[in-house]
């Protein structure tokens, strides 16, 4: 029985592009090359697909973040697959270790189901739902979730209106990733730059309340049909952070994840079957990791859910996994076969 080709997208020309490379190196580190011939496709920030040797840097080397650098071998697509200088690579499936826009919203997704090919992670539909917070939001609080008040503004927002909010809010793209772009403003002096700066990453801009309390984070994991929450860990960041944001998560080593979290058990459940019923709201597939806030009075309150979550050596939701008994190349393996199944395709295959 021959090996199954697995080609691991990364890069590409979200401003999660880094973050993307840090994941596909943990998932080229994981996969069980027994079963799975990997094949490194990277994309540039400019949007060219080139293909990499797997031993290309992924990695964070001396304080820089990796990139996609461009090459003579580009990979060209089309309803038959991954081409190189004319030749088809035979991927069997994709892993699509991208974040952001381009990537986690479903346009990639689109174009693996026009080419037939499996891949893993949620469908179209559902990526684009959960990439887009705003809808997420409404489809959350229709399946009885709870989530934070706040408004969704654009540039052609003429009068902003956030009487009902208390300072200090949170100001962020409403499609944006990894904290980009997010900002904690505690005044009004501040809300305008805020929003100024969200607006680099997205023209659609969320404004929320504030919730005071535990970041507390749960694994989904789709396998043969059943879907799977993780044990449940609490996000501890150091104080000279005012929140979670892109520094505290990737850059300076600030951020640990106490697992299982320190609230009690009968919560810790509840937290685990509202990731579910999230994951099923957006009709999720494949994996997510599902983010909430626990308030002192024990309010569980859902902040997102992501559908392509972080495989970097600081990641969460592998960490997750792990404290619940599942091993990371067990993980890999696990996506891998339920992307054959094709639970995330447009037609039942």
């Amino acid at each position: 029985m021959r090996k199954l080709n697995v080609a691991i997208l990364c890069g590409g020309i979200s401003s999660e592009h880094e973050i993307s490379c840090l994941s596909a190196g943990g998932v080229l580190s994981g996969i069980d090359s027994e079963k799975f011939n990997p094949i490194l496709i990277g994309i540039t920030k400019a949007g060219k697909w080139v293909l990499l040797p797997n031993d290309y840097q992924l990695s964070i080397v001396d304080g820089k973040l990796p990139e996609i650098e461009d090459n003579s071998n580009q990979v060209l697509t089309d309803m038959s697959g991954f081409l190189v200088h004319g030749k088809n690579l035979e991927i069997d499936i994709v892993f699509p270790a991208l974040h952001g826009a381009y990537g986690e919203d479903g346009t990639v997704q689109g174009l693996l189901e026009i080419a037939n090919i499996a891949y893993v992670g949620s469908g179209v539909l559902a990526s684009a739902v959960s990439m887009d917070k705003s809808f997420a939001k409404e489809i959350f609080q229709a399946s009885g979730i709870k989530v934070a008040d706040g408004i969704v503004i654009t540039k052609h927002t003429k009068t902003l209106e956030i009487d009902d909010l208390a300072y200090p809010v949170f100001v962020k793209p409403a499609r944006g990733g990894s904290s980009r772009g997010t900002h904690k403003v505690h005044s009004f002096e501040s809300l305008s730059p805020a929003i100024s700066d969200a607006y680099l990453y997205d023209n659609k801009v969320m404004i929320e309340q504030a919730v005071v309390g535990l970041e507390i984070e749960c694994a989904v994991l789709e396998v043969n049909g059943a879907i799977n929450a993780s044990v449940v860990g609490e996000i501890k960041i150091d104080p000279k952070y005012d929140f979670y944001d892109f520094e505290a998560k990737y850059l300076d080593g600030a951020t640990t994840i106490e697992v299982p979290a320190r609230i009690p058990e009968k919560d810790a459940q509840e937290i685990r079957r509202l990731a579910v019923e999230a994951f099923k709201s957006l009709g999720c597939s494949g994996l997510a990791r599902c983010d909430f806030f626990y308030t002192s009075g024990g309010e569980i309150i859902i902040n997102e859910i992501n559908t392509m979550p972080g495989f970097t050596g600081t990641s969460v939701y592998p960490k997750l996994w792990a404290k619940s008994g599942v091993e990371f190349k067990e993980l890999i393996t696990a996506l891998l076969e339920t992307a054959l199944k094709r639970t995330n395709s447009t037609l039942s295959l």
